[in-house]
């Protein structure tokens, strides 16, 4: 595979942002099989956002020749109060739910790595978190806590304040060549970046995926920034549109907002059947992003309706979808029966394998959610 295409395929969507795609090319050109990490606090069920959008763009690593890695963050789990604040619970779900969940949407361990974080935690690596903290303002750790879905002004337990430099050390320790993360979490990334090249740490790209908006739509109708409307600095413009995405992003804490990976086909149509999804409306619509990231990523959208409201049709690219809905071509109810219809389909291999090994659903069952 050509270098180019490399590239094509880790700037791919559901990508949102890639800083730099010069350093992503020059990642290609040095390493014959880069590394990757995505790193992921112990939190609860996995929602199609965390899981199903993560697995996909993983692949595309894969296909690229990166070599992958899921990070399972149990200290950082710990540290913002998960599961109950239950360390040993973390862990178990860790090894257990959290793995099996990828496992079972086609990232199977061998090809993928997958490192509980707390077993890599040695002294080189406190000395790097220290390292973090030396070279950065007790402000700049502040403003970037909110990687924890914490706002800045939010009450918090002081150890809040090693968290961002921990996920950063967390980079330097594997020595990946690629971060990948949601845009919820580009400050941490901004902050190593800027960090690493004054403690003699090598650099890596930066790769920040979209953000999925809940069952409910967003908070405000302008949640979506687009950067035509904003003439300000790129760097600015990933700082407004990282916001916009955190406002309305799905949450494992609300459940009726979120598909969970192993969601039952009925669950799957019901809770599609109760979305928000405004007629007309494309902008901030959780079923156009949910048909155009998961839905429409290899293959078209196909609808089925009765003749006398139009009949079948096909779409074949979102931008086609997109214009159909926004014309009014395309009802709410027939574009929720195709996104429930693709989603039911997509998901089944994840239904399957919990049907199978319901011990681990349950492991996630008994825990103390928190948030």
């Amino acid at each position: 595979m050509d270098l180019e295409k490399k590239v094509e395929l880790v700037c791919r969507a559901p990508t949102e942002e890639v800083i730099t795609r010069e350093d992503v090319l020059e990642i290609f050109q040095n390493y014959s099989q880069p590394r990757h990490y995505i790193g992921f606090e112990i939190s609860g069920k996995v929602h199609i956002g965390s899981g199903l959008m993560t697995a996909l763009k993983i692949k595309d690593f894969m296909e690229a020749g990166v070599k992958p890695t899921v990070f399972l963050a149990d200290y950082h789990a710990w540290i913002n109060g998960k599961l109950g604040g239950n360390l040993e619970k973390i862990q178990e779900v860790a090894l257990g739910y959290f793995k099996h969940a990828f496992i079972s949407l086609g990232l199977e361990e061998g090809k993928v790595d997958y490192v509980l974080a707390s077993k890599l935690y040695d002294d080189d690596y406190w000395k790097t978190v220290l390292d973090v903290g030396r070279n950065t303002s007790i402000n700049r750790m502040l403003r970037t806590i909110t990687i924890m879905g914490r706002k800045e002004s939010e009450a918090t337990n002081a150890s809040a304040i090693f968290y961002p430099a921990m996920q950063a050390a967390d980079i330097a320790k594997l020595g990946v060549q690629f971060a990948h993360a949601g845009m919820d979490q580009r400050k941490v990334h901004m902050l190593a970046r800027e960090v690493f090249p004054k403690l003699g740490k090598k650099k890596f790209a930066a790769v920040h995926g979209h953000l999925l908006p809940g069952l409910q739509g967003p908070a405000r109708m302008d949640a979506t920034v687009s950067s035509s409307q904003h003439p300000v600095s790129s760097a600015k413009r990933g700082e407004e549109k990282e916001d916009a995405q955190i406002d309305m992003k799905m949450s494992k804490s609300k459940p009726s907002s979120a598909i969970f990976i192993h969601d039952s086909e009925a669950e799957i149509k019901s809770k599609i059947s109760k979305a928000f999804c405004p007629e007309k409306i494309v902008q901030g619509n959780p079923l156009v992003e949910y048909a155009e990231y998961l839905c429409m990523r290899n293959k078209s959208l196909k609808i089925e309706r009765p003749a006398k409201f139009g009949g079948d049709a096909e779409f074949a690219t979102p931008a086609e979808l997109k214009a159909a809905y926004s014309e009014g071509k395309l009802h709410p109810v027939d574009l929720k029966n195709a996104v429930a219809n693709e989603l039911t389909r997509i998901l089944k291999p994840s239904r399957d394998y919990f049907e199978r090994n319901r011990n681990y659903l349950e492991q996630v069952n008994s825990a103390s959610v928190t948030r």
